[in-house]
């Protein structure tokens, strides 16, 4: 088991679930490392063309910067111990299946976070993690609980 774990938080920027699941493991004082994608939405847009040089064509655009943007992904799924991965209410999240499908393939465990409203779509992805959560609480319960090896308020 890892010292510390190293914990890929992939999916919607549109929320602080992040921010809620970084402080309930603090709060529980787990060896955890979060790392995720960057989440400034226009620098990850736009990264490509101001590191690389503008591009006529939006294709030419958007690939530079998702070239870019998978070697920090690739990479840090990679060294993942566990990769979750939200999928939120709004916008059609393709970047987060995609690492759902990519974190499988490589045999990350995986953890799909969603509400109940996008079950039906999500039934793929859902069928590839080892836990399906509706709240960034249950993700912290199941760090804890895979960590520690005790459930709270179990005594033995």
């Amino acid at each position: 088991m890892p010292d510390i774990w190293s914990v890929y938080l992939s999916g919607e920027i549109h929320t602080d679930w992040r921010t809620e699941i970084a402080e309930g493991a603090a709060a529980r004082d787990l060896p955890v490392r979060f790392s995720g994608p960057v989440t400034d939405h226009p620098a990850s847009d736009d990264c490509g063309v101001t590191i690389l040089g503008s591009e006529d064509k939006k294709f030419w655009h958007d690939r530079k910067g998702a070239q870019i943007n998978a070697i920090r992904t690739s990479t840090l799924l990679k060294k993942a111990d566990i990769v979750v991965v939200r999928f939120g209410e709004k916008y059609k999240q393709w970047n987060a299946a995609f690492d759902a499908g990519y974190a499988a393939a490589l045999g990350k465990p995986l953890i799909i976070n969603h509400g109940p409203d996008i079950v039906h779509p999500l039934k793929e992805v859902d069928a590839a993690a080892l836990a399906v959560a509706e709240t960034p609480v249950q993700i912290v319960e199941i760090l804890d609980y895979v960590i520690n090896g005790k459930l709270a308020g179990y005594t033995d």
